[in-house]
């Protein structure tokens, strides 16, 4: 899941590392099953080997662990983010220009949090991506 911040950043390049480690845990048991298999039944696999390879395993899984509470910990901090801008004056990126305005209200979108600015003018900007933020006042 994708996480926006203030200023465009987001957690695209987290995603792809955790993607990673999902097919690297995915390969990893195809080679250890494949390595089961095939072993000479009069040379079975060492026991340091076999334990080494299963401590990886263990890392792999305790790896994918951490990047799902990082996952949420992102998620928290974008909220939190979202919920201190109620009430500021910031500057948007919208798909014409620029606009200014006062965040005025907050929901949550397939689990993204999205503003509504009220421009100088009355205009109600809805939808507006914490990534559109480009400067808070």
């Amino acid at each position: 899941m994708a996480v926006d911040f203030i200023g465009g950043a987001s957690s695209q390049l987290q995603n792809t590392v955790v993607q990673q480690s999902a097919l690297g845990q995915e390969e990893f048991l195809r080679i250890l099953l494949a390595q089961l298999q095939f072993q000479d039944p009069l040379k079975p696999l060492d026991n340091q080997e076999f334990l080494a390879q299963m401590a990886q395993f263990s890392s792999l899984a305790q790896t994918s662990q951490i990047n799902e509470r990082i996952d949420t910990l992102l998620t928290i901090q974008a909220t939190t983010q979202s919920i201190g801008l109620i009430g500021k004056t910031v500057e948007v990126q919208t798909t014409s220009l620029p606009a200014v305005g006062t965040v005025t209200s907050l929901a949550f979108s397939e689990g993204q949090p999205n503003l509504t600015i009220r421009t100088a003018d009355g205009e109600l900007l809805t939808g507006i991506r914490l990534s559109q933020v480009s400067v808070v006042r």
